[in-house]
């Protein structure tokens, strides 16, 4: 049984609910097999970290965590379920949950002109991609009269989500008085996903968003990692809990361009590491659903060419975040990619 009853939480989390408790599963909400698969990512984290690595004692502290989600109850419900598998003997007034607002979690460096420029722009991307597919539209004409909507209602709707969600759980897709939405509905939409996913990558215009929507987020992951490596010893474990739309702009900006589209309950995680011999040397790992990316990404492909070290020294990424997210933008700070428009 876990300990205590109340836990800290920022704002307006604390009206949220702890675990999806509802008879009927709103969409956009966690559900038991949610609750279950975090429950099962913490388990495999406690297996690596506390047990192996004993990362956290029995007697572990609240300044020891670092711990933030955005306002969403599926995201408050997916960080309680990890953490409860993950901590060892679990105490809820030991839990201090902070809200952050922003999906990109950009916290107070979040005006930048030039991101909201680039999304724009990678919208109109996608929107030209889409109206140039005669299929989808037959199918979205199709789907919309069987959910008795307008075209562009559903359209704008973004009907994988809704999909993705049936699909996921096993469970047959809605019928109506004037049909069924089957397999071969989600099948033309996933496969428009998949050629938008491959022309996304080509055209950049996702990449160059990325790099500066992710760049507060991951400052502040190198900052955090860097107080660790000079010996401070308070949030030596950091979540956040997140949205698909915090995941996608991070892999791309590392360079991580095999990664798919993240899944329910992905995850994504840096390890700082320690040189036994040389203690002041230090590296990092990053893994995506428990697969080592490290050397797929952008700053440490080459290392790995030369370097019998399964890892990549913490000053490569370090390098990358304070300096070299900016060279395509020919700048040399945050604040200046973010105002400074392309030649």
């Amino acid at each position: 049984m876990s300990k205590g009853s109340v836990a800290q939480m920022d704002g307006s989390l604390s009206s949220l609910p702890r675990y999806p408790s509802h008879s009927l599963c709103e969409m956009g909400e966690l559900t038991q097999t949610g609750v279950v698969q975090h429950l099962r990512n913490g388990q495999l984290l406690r297996e690596i970290y506390i047990n192996k690595h004993k990362l956290l004692l029995s007697d572990w502290t609240a300044k020891q965590l670092y711990l933030e989600t955005t306002g969403k109850s599926r995201t408050l419900q997916s960080a309680l379920a990890l953490l409860y598998a993950f901590l060892p003997d679990f105490d809820w007034k030991k839990i201090n949950m902070r809200h952050q607002w922003s999906t990109i979690f950009c916290s107070g460096s979040c005006d930048c002109p030039m991101r909201n420029h680039y999304l724009e722009e990678e919208q109109r991307r996608q929107y030209s991609l889409r109206v140039k597919n005669n299929d989808l539209e037959k199918i979205y004409v199709d789907m919309a009269k069987i959910v008795g909507i307008p075209t562009r209602q559903l359209r704008a709707s973004n009907p994988i989500d809704s999909l993705l969600c049936y699909f996921c759980h096993n469970v047959s897709f809605p019928c109506t008085k004037t049909g069924c939405i089957g397999m071969e509905h989600f099948k033309v939409i996933k496969r428009h996903q998949l050629e938008d996913e491959r022309e996304r990558q080509e055209k950049k215009l996702y990449f160059l968003y990325a790099l500066l929507a992710t760049h507060p987020l991951l400052n502040q992951t190198v900052n955090r990692l860097q107080r660790i490596a000079e010996g401070k010893k308070e949030e030596v474990f950091v979540l956040y809990s997140a949205h698909d739309v915090t995941l996608s702009p991070v892999l791309s900006a590392l360079g991580i361009t095999e990664a798919r589209f993240p899944r329910f309950a992905a995850r994504l995680v840096f390890e700082l590491w320690q040189d036994g011999k040389r203690p002041k040397e230090h590296f990092i790992r990053i893994l995506y659903n428990g697969a080592d990316v490290t050397f797929q990404t952008s700053f440490c492909k080459d290392y790995y060419k030369r370097s019998s070290k399964p890892m990549c020294p913490l000053e490569k990424f370090v390098n990358f975040v304070k300096r070299d997210m900016f060279l395509v933008f020919n700048s040399t700070t945050y604040y200046d990619a973010c105002r400074r428009r392309p030649l």
